[in-house]
């Protein structure tokens, strides 16, 4: 008798020591709910900038509690990778990955992408990504930017990747910070294909958005 198990099939979701790790949060739950599963790989820098913009610490021995933490929720259906461990599962083709988002993205990460250069995982994962025809989303969150950058995010966009900067929409009915972040996040599942109830959708209709925020926030707590 033949016995077939399901074949895990990951997004890769690489953190990088940009500001706006909120927005990589926002992206993860998201995944999560929809019932996805994620390979999670964290540089050095982003520990620091989560260290610094959340108070909260990431630590590879303890990695559960802490994406607890920073999620708000139990991590689910994951697997985080060293930044610096070449031997993992998304640094070759053969591994099975639906594709790979890098949220928020580095200048320096964009960099490294666009020229080849797999300095360390999230590069790699990037770059294998890339060659085998799967999704790569890139968050660039700094601004401005210089020419060298634009050229670099042209040249990605060119092999395939779509480059999303971390500009929240106004006109979905912001109410608070974290919706402006949801905004963006809804943003990349769009582009990856993964439903998501993350902000209202333009509905062709002036000041929708705010009207149904509006009556959100008039809503009597349960």
């Amino acid at each position: 008798m033949n016995h077939h198990t399901t074949l895990r099939v990951p997004w890769v979701v690489g953190i990088t020591g940009a500001s706006g790790t909120p927005y990589a949060a926002a992206v993860i739950r998201a995944l999560l709910d929809a019932g996805e599963a994620i390979d999670l790989i964290v540089s050095k820098a982003a520990r620091l900038t989560m260290l610094d913009e959340t108070g909260l610490s990431f630590r590879e021995a303890r990695w559960r509690t802490d994406v607890k933490a920073f999620l708000g929720r139990d991590p689910g259906d994951m697997v985080v990778w060293k930044a610096a461990d070449f031997t993992a599962g998304p640094a070759s083709g053969t591994y099975p990955a639906r594709g790979m988002v890098i949220v928020p993205a580095t200048t320096a990460v964009v960099a490294g992408v666009a020229t080849g250069m797999s300095k360390d995982l999230i590069q790699r994962a990037a770059d294998v990504t890339l060659k085998e025809r799967r999704p790569l989303v890139l968050v660039p969150r700094e601004t401005p930017l210089r020419r060298v950058a634009l050229q670099q995010m042209a040249d990605l966009a060119g092999e395939g990747a779509v480059i999303l900067p971390a500009s929240p929409g106004f006109y979905a009915g912001a109410r608070d910070v974290q919706q402006l972040i949801d905004f963006v996040a809804g943003k990349v599942l769009d582009v990856i294909g993964v439903p998501h109830t993350l902000s209202e959708r333009w509905s062709g209709r002036l000041g929708s958005g705010r009207t149904a925020g509006l009556q959100s926030s008039a809503d009597p707590p349960p």
